[in-house]
Protein backbone atom coordinates (compact mmCIF):
# COMPACT_ATOMS: atom_id res chain seq x y z
CA UNK A 1 0.00 0.00 0.00
CA UNK A 2 2.94 2.53 0.59
CA UNK A 3 4.29 1.48 -2.82
CA UNK A 4 0.80 3.49 -4.30
CA UNK A 5 -0.03 6.08 -1.62
CA UNK A 6 3.48 7.68 -1.79
CA UNK A 7 3.87 8.11 -5.31
CA UNK A 8 0.84 10.04 -5.03
CA UNK A 9 1.58 12.01 -2.39
CA UNK A 10 4.98 12.86 -4.13
CA UNK A 11 3.53 14.00 -6.92
CA UNK A 12 0.88 16.28 -5.46
CA UNK A 13 3.66 18.08 -3.26
CA UNK A 14 5.86 17.86 -6.26
CA UNK A 15 3.42 19.81 -7.93
CA UNK A 16 2.23 22.45 -4.91
CA UNK A 17 6.12 23.67 -4.72
CA UNK A 18 5.84 23.90 -8.15
CA UNK A 19 2.77 25.94 -8.81
CA UNK A 20 4.43 27.99 -6.03
CA UNK A 21 7.46 27.95 -7.30
CA UNK A 22 6.94 29.37 -11.26
CA UNK A 23 5.25 32.66 -9.67
CA UNK A 24 8.36 33.26 -7.71
CA UNK A 25 10.39 32.89 -9.88
CA UNK A 26 8.36 35.33 -12.57
CA UNK A 27 8.15 37.91 -9.23
CA UNK A 28 11.80 37.75 -8.26
CA UNK A 29 12.88 38.23 -12.02
CA UNK A 30 10.58 41.23 -12.42
CA UNK A 31 12.04 42.64 -9.06
CA UNK A 32 15.58 42.35 -10.55
CA UNK A 33 14.53 44.31 -14.08
CA UNK A 34 12.88 46.51 -11.86
CA UNK A 35 16.17 47.72 -9.98
CA UNK A 36 17.83 48.02 -13.26
CA UNK A 37 15.09 50.37 -14.80
CA UNK A 38 14.84 52.48 -11.74
CA UNK A 39 18.50 52.77 -11.85
CA UNK A 40 18.38 53.72 -15.82
CA UNK A 41 15.69 56.23 -15.32
CA UNK A 42 17.80 58.14 -12.52
CA UNK A 43 20.49 58.00 -15.39
CA UNK A 44 18.28 59.60 -17.79
CA UNK A 45 16.73 61.76 -15.87
CA UNK A 46 20.23 63.66 -14.62
CA UNK A 47 21.43 63.49 -18.27
CA UNK A 48 17.50 64.95 -19.05
CA UNK A 49 18.62 67.73 -17.10
CA UNK A 50 21.79 68.49 -18.56
CA UNK A 51 20.17 68.40 -21.68
CA UNK A 52 17.78 71.04 -20.90
CA UNK A 53 19.73 73.72 -21.94
CA UNK A 54 21.31 72.79 -25.09
CA UNK A 55 18.61 72.12 -27.63
CA UNK A 56 19.17 74.87 -30.03
CA UNK A 57 20.58 73.27 -33.28
CA UNK A 58 21.13 76.47 -34.80
CA UNK A 59 24.63 77.55 -33.58
CA UNK A 60 24.43 80.56 -31.47
CA UNK A 61 26.61 83.87 -31.42
CA UNK A 62 28.54 85.81 -28.44
CA UNK A 63 28.61 84.44 -24.86
CA UNK A 64 25.30 82.52 -25.99
CA UNK A 65 27.89 80.40 -28.13
CA UNK A 66 30.03 79.69 -25.81
CA UNK A 67 27.71 79.34 -23.03
CA UNK A 68 26.30 76.52 -25.52
CA UNK A 69 29.53 74.80 -26.15
CA UNK A 70 30.37 74.45 -23.05
CA UNK A 71 27.30 72.79 -22.44
CA UNK A 72 27.03 70.34 -24.88
CA UNK A 73 30.49 69.77 -23.95
CA UNK A 74 29.72 69.12 -20.40
CA UNK A 75 26.90 66.49 -22.09
CA UNK A 76 28.94 65.04 -23.93
CA UNK A 77 31.83 64.45 -21.55
CA UNK A 78 28.92 62.79 -18.62
CA UNK A 79 28.02 60.35 -21.79
CA UNK A 80 31.13 59.25 -22.56
CA UNK A 81 32.36 58.95 -19.02
CA UNK A 82 29.26 57.02 -18.49
CA UNK A 83 29.66 54.55 -21.11
CA UNK A 84 33.28 54.07 -20.39
CA UNK A 85 32.07 52.92 -16.85
CA UNK A 86 29.40 51.34 -16.96
CA UNK A 87 29.60 49.80 -20.90
CA UNK A 88 25.70 51.35 -21.05
CA UNK A 89 25.35 53.13 -24.69
CA UNK A 90 23.54 56.55 -24.33
CA UNK A 91 22.17 59.50 -26.66
CA UNK A 92 20.25 62.40 -26.32
CA UNK A 93 18.33 62.51 -29.35
CA UNK A 94 16.34 65.77 -31.09
CA UNK A 95 12.09 64.54 -31.84
CA UNK A 96 13.41 63.85 -35.82
CA UNK A 97 15.98 61.16 -34.25
CA UNK A 98 19.57 63.32 -34.87
CA UNK A 99 21.78 63.18 -31.93
CA UNK A 100 22.16 66.38 -29.41
CA UNK A 101 24.69 64.15 -28.07
CA UNK A 102 25.99 60.43 -27.65
CA UNK A 103 28.29 57.58 -26.48
CA UNK A 104 29.61 56.16 -28.70
CA UNK A 105 29.48 59.14 -31.08
CA UNK A 106 27.66 56.61 -34.02
CA UNK A 107 25.39 55.41 -32.10
CA UNK A 108 21.91 56.39 -33.47
CA UNK A 109 18.63 55.21 -32.22
CA UNK A 110 17.61 53.56 -35.77
CA UNK A 111 20.81 51.34 -34.47
CA UNK A 112 19.45 50.40 -31.26
CA UNK A 113 16.64 48.56 -32.74
CA UNK A 114 12.96 48.35 -32.03
CA UNK A 115 13.20 48.39 -28.80
CA UNK A 116 14.91 52.13 -28.84
CA UNK A 117 12.29 52.82 -31.66
CA UNK A 118 9.35 52.28 -29.42
CA UNK A 119 11.03 53.90 -26.39
CA UNK A 120 11.68 56.98 -27.99
CA UNK A 121 8.49 57.32 -29.41
CA UNK A 122 6.85 56.55 -25.73
CA UNK A 123 9.74 59.48 -24.33
CA UNK A 124 8.10 61.83 -27.32
CA UNK A 125 4.79 61.60 -25.68
CA UNK A 126 6.20 62.27 -22.37
CA UNK A 127 6.39 59.02 -20.42
CA UNK A 128 9.11 57.75 -19.19
CA UNK A 129 10.03 54.07 -19.86
CA UNK A 130 8.83 52.48 -16.84
CA UNK A 131 7.54 48.94 -17.75
CA UNK A 132 10.09 47.63 -20.44
CA UNK A 133 9.85 43.79 -21.87
CA UNK A 134 10.78 41.40 -19.33
CA UNK A 135 14.66 40.13 -19.71
CA UNK A 136 14.91 36.46 -19.53
CA UNK A 137 18.02 34.56 -18.85
CA UNK A 138 17.61 32.72 -21.73
CA UNK A 139 17.50 35.77 -23.86
CA UNK A 140 20.42 37.97 -25.69
CA UNK A 141 19.58 41.42 -26.20
CA UNK A 142 19.51 44.71 -24.40
CA UNK A 143 17.20 46.88 -21.57
CA UNK A 144 16.21 50.08 -23.31
CA UNK A 145 15.25 52.78 -21.03
CA UNK A 146 14.21 56.54 -22.68
CA UNK A 147 13.07 59.60 -20.57
CA UNK A 148 11.90 63.07 -22.18
CA UNK A 149 13.92 66.71 -22.14
CA UNK A 150 11.08 68.72 -21.31
CA UNK A 151 11.76 72.71 -22.14
CA UNK A 152 9.09 75.05 -21.36
CA UNK A 153 6.52 72.17 -21.04
CA UNK A 154 7.24 70.35 -24.56
CA UNK A 155 9.50 67.69 -24.97
CA UNK A 156 12.06 68.96 -27.03
CA UNK A 157 14.54 65.56 -27.18
CA UNK A 158 14.63 62.18 -25.93
CA UNK A 159 17.75 60.46 -23.25
CA UNK A 160 17.62 56.76 -24.51
CA UNK A 161 19.87 53.87 -23.12
CA UNK A 162 20.53 51.11 -24.05
CA UNK A 163 22.13 48.62 -21.92
CA UNK A 164 23.28 45.40 -21.91
CA UNK A 165 21.74 42.44 -19.93
CA UNK A 166 24.22 39.66 -19.46
CA UNK A 167 24.73 41.04 -15.43
CA UNK A 168 20.82 41.29 -14.98
CA UNK A 169 20.54 37.71 -16.44
CA UNK A 170 23.07 36.39 -14.38
CA UNK A 171 20.68 37.62 -11.21
CA UNK A 172 18.23 36.47 -12.28
CA UNK A 173 19.32 33.03 -12.93
CA UNK A 174 21.53 33.00 -9.72
CA UNK A 175 17.85 33.64 -8.07
CA UNK A 176 16.18 31.07 -9.67
CA UNK A 177 18.91 28.57 -8.64
CA UNK A 178 18.39 29.82 -5.13
CA UNK A 179 14.90 28.71 -5.71
CA UNK A 180 15.55 25.35 -7.17
CA UNK A 181 17.60 24.57 -4.54
CA UNK A 182 15.04 25.67 -1.93
CA UNK A 183 12.34 23.62 -3.76
CA UNK A 184 14.56 20.22 -4.01
CA UNK A 185 15.03 20.89 -0.22
CA UNK A 186 11.62 21.69 0.64
CA UNK A 187 10.45 18.40 -1.76
CA UNK A 188 13.41 16.22 0.60
CA UNK A 189 11.79 17.33 3.61
CA UNK A 190 8.09 16.88 2.31
CA UNK A 191 9.20 13.36 1.36
CA UNK A 192 10.37 12.56 4.27
CA UNK A 193 7.33 13.72 6.04
CA UNK A 194 5.53 11.39 3.30
CA UNK A 195 7.53 8.65 4.46
CA UNK A 196 6.89 9.08 8.49
CA UNK A 197 2.95 10.21 7.85
CA UNK A 198 2.46 6.83 5.82
CA UNK A 199 4.62 4.84 7.90
CA UNK A 200 2.33 6.02 11.09
CA UNK A 201 -1.22 5.68 9.03
CA UNK A 202 -0.45 2.28 7.89
CA UNK A 203 1.93 0.69 10.38
CA UNK A 204 -1.74 -1.01 12.55
CA UNK A 205 -2.26 -1.80 8.98
CA UNK A 206 0.77 -3.89 8.58
CA UNK A 207 0.49 -5.39 11.96
CA UNK A 208 -3.37 -5.91 11.44
CA UNK A 209 -2.71 -7.80 8.03
CA UNK A 210 0.43 -10.16 9.56
CA UNK A 211 -2.61 -11.22 12.27
CA UNK A 212 -5.14 -11.62 9.83
CA UNK A 213 -2.63 -13.92 7.70
CA UNK A 214 -1.61 -15.80 10.76
CA UNK A 215 -5.34 -16.82 12.11
CA UNK A 216 -5.75 -17.58 8.07
CA UNK A 217 -3.33 -20.11 8.64
CA UNK A 218 -4.11 -21.80 11.70
CA UNK A 219 -2.36 -19.94 14.20
CA UNK A 220 -5.36 -18.72 16.10
CA UNK A 221 -3.50 -17.14 18.77
CA UNK A 222 -2.08 -14.08 16.94
CA UNK A 223 -3.28 -10.67 18.19
CA UNK A 224 -2.89 -6.77 17.05
CA UNK A 225 -0.36 -5.61 18.79
CA UNK A 226 -0.85 -1.90 20.36
CA UNK A 227 0.04 0.63 17.56
CA UNK A 228 0.06 4.04 16.59
CA UNK A 229 -1.97 5.64 14.11
CA UNK A 230 -4.99 7.25 13.17
CA UNK A 231 -7.64 6.62 16.05
CA UNK A 232 -10.01 4.90 13.62
CA UNK A 233 -7.33 2.03 13.04
CA UNK A 234 -6.49 1.68 16.38
CA UNK A 235 -10.33 0.98 17.12
CA UNK A 236 -10.06 -1.12 14.83
CA UNK A 237 -7.45 -2.94 15.87
CA UNK A 238 -9.14 -3.33 19.11
CA UNK A 239 -12.33 -5.30 17.63
CA UNK A 240 -10.16 -7.07 15.76
CA UNK A 241 -8.71 -8.92 18.88
CA UNK A 242 -11.81 -9.17 20.34
CA UNK A 243 -13.63 -10.90 17.12
CA UNK A 244 -9.87 -13.22 17.01
CA UNK A 245 -10.32 -13.80 21.12
CA UNK A 246 -14.27 -14.70 20.31
CA UNK A 247 -13.62 -16.94 16.75
CA UNK A 248 -10.86 -18.41 19.05
CA UNK A 249 -13.36 -19.56 22.26
CA UNK A 250 -15.63 -21.01 19.56
CA UNK A 251 -13.15 -23.28 17.97
CA UNK A 252 -11.94 -23.72 21.14
CA UNK A 253 -15.49 -25.13 22.27
CA UNK A 254 -15.65 -27.05 19.24
CA UNK A 255 -11.89 -28.80 19.75
CA UNK A 256 -13.08 -29.47 23.14
CA UNK A 257 -16.66 -30.93 22.29
CA UNK A 258 -14.79 -33.26 19.56
CA UNK A 259 -12.16 -34.42 22.24
CA UNK A 260 -14.94 -35.09 24.72
CA UNK A 261 -17.06 -36.91 22.48
CA UNK A 262 -14.08 -39.09 20.88
CA UNK A 263 -13.05 -39.62 24.17
CA UNK A 264 -16.67 -40.28 25.99
CA UNK A 265 -17.93 -42.96 22.72
CA UNK A 266 -14.17 -44.93 23.09
CA UNK A 267 -15.56 -46.58 26.36
CA UNK A 268 -19.56 -47.81 24.72
CA UNK A 269 -17.50 -48.31 21.71
CA UNK A 270 -15.24 -50.69 23.25
CA UNK A 271 -17.94 -52.22 25.40
CA UNK A 272 -19.91 -52.67 22.16
CA UNK A 273 -16.87 -54.63 20.69
CA UNK A 274 -15.84 -56.87 23.31
CA UNK A 275 -19.99 -57.82 22.93
CA UNK A 276 -19.55 -58.71 19.44
CA UNK A 277 -16.69 -60.84 20.61
CA UNK A 278 -18.97 -63.00 23.13
CA UNK A 279 -21.60 -62.88 20.23
CA UNK A 280 -19.02 -64.61 17.37
CA UNK A 281 -18.21 -67.43 20.00
CA UNK A 282 -22.00 -68.96 20.01
CA UNK A 283 -21.95 -68.25 15.61
CA UNK A 284 -20.22 -70.81 13.25
CA UNK A 285 -16.63 -69.92 12.17
CA UNK A 286 -16.38 -68.18 9.36
CA UNK A 287 -19.79 -66.34 9.39
CA UNK A 288 -19.54 -63.31 6.92
CA UNK A 289 -22.42 -60.64 8.70
CA UNK A 290 -19.99 -60.89 12.20
CA UNK A 291 -16.61 -60.37 9.96
CA UNK A 292 -18.28 -57.12 8.38
CA UNK A 293 -19.74 -56.12 12.13
CA UNK A 294 -16.53 -56.61 13.71
CA UNK A 295 -14.59 -54.71 10.87
CA UNK A 296 -16.47 -51.67 11.24
CA UNK A 297 -16.67 -51.82 14.82
CA UNK A 298 -12.84 -51.70 14.37
CA UNK A 299 -13.00 -48.53 11.68
CA UNK A 300 -15.09 -46.35 13.82
CA UNK A 301 -12.87 -47.25 16.89
CA UNK A 302 -9.61 -45.82 14.45
CA UNK A 303 -12.28 -43.15 13.14
CA UNK A 304 -12.30 -41.94 16.93
CA UNK A 305 -9.15 -42.00 18.10
CA UNK A 306 -7.95 -40.09 15.07
CA UNK A 307 -10.43 -37.30 16.05
CA UNK A 308 -9.23 -37.49 19.29
CA UNK A 309 -5.54 -36.93 17.88
CA UNK A 310 -6.67 -34.49 15.35
CA UNK A 311 -8.69 -32.07 18.59
CA UNK A 312 -5.24 -32.81 20.90
CA UNK A 313 -3.10 -31.46 17.62
CA UNK A 314 -4.96 -28.55 17.35
CA UNK A 315 -5.29 -27.59 20.90
CA UNK A 316 -1.57 -28.56 21.98
CA UNK A 317 1.29 -25.54 21.39
CA UNK A 318 4.43 -26.48 20.04
CA UNK A 319 7.93 -27.40 21.42
CA UNK A 320 10.19 -25.76 19.19
CA UNK A 321 13.53 -26.91 19.24
CA UNK A 322 16.77 -27.27 17.12
CA UNK A 323 16.50 -30.38 15.06
CA UNK A 324 18.66 -32.19 12.78
CA UNK A 325 15.82 -33.39 10.11
CA UNK A 326 18.59 -35.18 7.96
CA UNK A 327 18.66 -37.75 10.84
CA UNK A 328 14.82 -37.12 11.76
CA UNK A 329 14.33 -38.27 7.69
CA UNK A 330 16.54 -41.38 8.23
CA UNK A 331 15.14 -42.46 11.63
CA UNK A 332 11.72 -42.39 9.72
CA UNK A 333 12.63 -44.18 6.69
CA UNK A 334 14.58 -46.79 8.99
CA UNK A 335 11.17 -47.38 10.84
CA UNK A 336 9.31 -47.96 7.69
CA UNK A 337 11.38 -49.85 5.78
CA UNK A 338 10.01 -53.03 7.32
CA UNK A 339 6.74 -52.31 6.45
CA UNK A 340 7.43 -51.25 2.58
CA UNK A 341 10.03 -54.36 2.36
CA UNK A 342 6.57 -56.74 3.52
CA UNK A 343 4.60 -54.46 0.34
CA UNK A 344 7.40 -54.85 -1.98
CA UNK A 345 7.92 -51.26 -2.23
CA UNK A 346 11.76 -49.67 -2.34
CA UNK A 347 11.92 -46.39 0.67
CA UNK A 348 15.17 -44.52 -0.27
CA UNK A 349 16.59 -41.96 1.47
CA UNK A 350 18.05 -39.14 -0.63
CA UNK A 351 18.89 -35.39 -0.36
CA UNK A 352 21.43 -33.69 2.28
CA UNK A 353 22.34 -36.02 5.06
CA UNK A 354 22.67 -33.34 7.96
CA UNK A 355 20.14 -30.35 7.95
CA UNK A 356 19.48 -28.48 10.86
CA UNK A 357 15.67 -26.62 11.35
CA UNK A 358 13.23 -25.18 14.17
CA UNK A 359 10.43 -27.40 14.62
CA UNK A 360 8.69 -29.86 17.11
CA UNK A 361 10.14 -33.32 16.90
CA UNK A 362 7.48 -35.29 17.82
CA UNK A 363 4.61 -33.27 15.63
CA UNK A 364 7.46 -33.79 12.78
CA UNK A 365 7.78 -37.34 13.50
CA UNK A 366 4.13 -37.69 13.46
CA UNK A 367 3.77 -35.88 10.28
CA UNK A 368 6.32 -37.83 8.26
CA UNK A 369 4.93 -41.13 9.62
CA UNK A 370 1.40 -40.06 8.79
CA UNK A 371 2.77 -38.95 4.89
CA UNK A 372 4.90 -42.05 4.28
CA UNK A 373 2.16 -43.99 5.82
CA UNK A 374 0.32 -42.82 2.64
CA UNK A 375 2.53 -43.61 0.43
CA UNK A 376 3.60 -46.71 0.97
CA UNK A 377 -0.57 -47.59 1.35
CA UNK A 378 -0.80 -46.45 -2.70
CA UNK A 379 2.39 -47.39 -4.42
CA UNK A 380 2.21 -51.11 -6.18
CA UNK A 381 4.89 -53.28 -5.48
CA UNK A 382 7.96 -52.45 -7.59
CA UNK A 383 7.84 -48.82 -7.25
CA UNK A 384 9.56 -46.56 -5.24
CA UNK A 385 8.60 -44.17 -2.09
CA UNK A 386 12.17 -41.34 -1.90
CA UNK A 387 12.17 -39.45 1.12
CA UNK A 388 14.54 -36.37 0.15
CA UNK A 389 15.54 -33.70 2.48
CA UNK A 390 16.78 -29.97 1.59
CA UNK A 391 17.34 -26.78 2.75
CA UNK A 392 16.99 -23.33 0.60
CA UNK A 393 16.67 -19.70 1.74
CA UNK A 394 14.95 -19.58 5.00
CA UNK A 395 13.28 -22.79 4.96
CA UNK A 396 14.15 -26.67 4.76
CA UNK A 397 11.79 -29.06 3.19
CA UNK A 398 11.16 -32.98 3.81
CA UNK A 399 9.79 -34.60 0.23
CA UNK A 400 8.00 -37.83 0.07
CA UNK A 401 7.22 -38.69 -3.65
CA UNK A 402 5.65 -42.19 -4.33
CA UNK A 403 4.93 -43.88 -7.48
CA UNK A 404 1.46 -44.80 -7.12
CA UNK A 405 -1.52 -43.27 -9.25
CA UNK A 406 -1.20 -40.12 -8.02
CA UNK A 407 -4.77 -37.56 -7.94
CA UNK A 408 -6.08 -35.53 -10.54
CA UNK A 409 -6.05 -31.75 -10.32
CA UNK A 410 -9.18 -31.45 -8.72
CA UNK A 411 -8.14 -34.25 -5.99
CA UNK A 412 -5.07 -32.33 -5.24
CA UNK A 413 -6.94 -29.28 -4.10
CA UNK A 414 -9.15 -31.35 -1.81
CA UNK A 415 -6.67 -33.59 -0.50
CA UNK A 416 -5.77 -32.71 3.10
CA UNK A 417 -8.94 -32.01 3.80
CA UNK A 418 -10.97 -33.57 6.92
CA UNK A 419 -12.61 -37.52 5.79
CA UNK A 420 -11.84 -36.62 2.10
CA UNK A 421 -10.82 -39.31 0.71
CA UNK A 422 -10.74 -40.08 -3.31
CA UNK A 423 -13.17 -42.35 -4.82
CA UNK A 424 -10.51 -45.01 -6.44
CA UNK A 425 -9.32 -45.28 -2.78
CA UNK A 426 -12.27 -45.65 -0.58
CA UNK A 427 -11.37 -49.72 -0.43
CA UNK A 428 -7.99 -49.04 0.90
CA UNK A 429 -7.89 -48.72 5.11
CA UNK A 430 -7.94 -45.22 6.02
CA UNK A 431 -10.07 -42.82 8.12
CA UNK A 432 -8.67 -39.68 5.80
CA UNK A 433 -7.23 -37.92 8.63
CA UNK A 434 -4.40 -38.94 8.67
CA UNK A 435 -3.17 -35.84 6.34
CA UNK A 436 -5.32 -33.11 8.46
CA UNK A 437 -3.38 -34.25 11.63
CA UNK A 438 -0.07 -33.74 9.64
CA UNK A 439 -1.21 -30.39 8.95
CA UNK A 440 -2.51 -29.36 12.46
CA UNK A 441 0.78 -30.62 13.51
CA UNK A 442 2.93 -28.16 11.32
CA UNK A 443 1.13 -25.27 11.59
CA UNK A 444 1.76 -25.30 15.39
CA UNK A 445 5.54 -24.63 15.00
CA UNK A 446 4.80 -22.62 11.76
CA UNK A 447 5.31 -25.99 9.22
CA UNK A 448 3.62 -25.90 6.00
CA UNK A 449 2.55 -29.13 3.95
CA UNK A 450 1.67 -29.08 0.43
CA UNK A 451 0.56 -31.80 -2.22
CA UNK A 452 1.92 -31.53 -5.93
CA UNK A 453 1.72 -33.94 -8.79
CA UNK A 454 4.32 -36.42 -8.94
CA UNK A 455 6.48 -37.26 -12.10
CA UNK A 456 6.20 -39.36 -14.11
CA UNK A 457 3.17 -40.49 -11.89
CA UNK A 458 2.20 -40.62 -8.20
CA UNK A 459 2.30 -38.18 -5.48
CA UNK A 460 4.92 -35.31 -4.50
CA UNK A 461 4.20 -34.27 -0.76
CA UNK A 462 6.57 -31.19 0.27
CA UNK A 463 6.74 -30.65 4.51
CA UNK A 464 8.18 -26.96 4.99
CA UNK A 465 9.88 -26.00 8.19
CA UNK A 466 11.55 -22.63 9.03
CA UNK A 467 15.38 -22.58 9.79
CA UNK A 468 15.12 -19.43 11.63
CA UNK A 469 13.31 -19.03 15.29
CA UNK A 470 9.99 -17.65 14.89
Amino acid sequence: MRTRLLPLLIILLAGMLIAFGFPLAVRMAAAQQQQVVVDRIDDTARFAALAQFVTERPPPTGRQAVAEDERRTTLETELHRYQDVYGIRVGVFYRDGDAMAAAPPAWTVTAAGDLAKDAFQEALAGRRSHDPPQVWPWQDHTLVVASPVVRDGDVVAVVVTDSPTGHLRSRILHDWLLIAVGELAALFVAIGAAFRLTGWVLRPVRVLDAATHDIATGRMNSRVAPAGGPPELRRLARSFNEMADNVEDVLEQQRAFVADASHQLRNPLSALLLRIELLALELPEGNEEIASVRTEGKRLARVLDDLLDLAQAEHAPADLRLTDLGELATERVAAWAPLADDKGVRLLRSGSEAVTAWADPVALSSALDAVIDNALKFTPPGEDVTVTVASGGHTCTVVVADGGPGLTEDELARVGDRFWRSNRHQNIKGSGLGLSISRALLLAGRGTITYDANEPHGLRVTVTVPRTQP
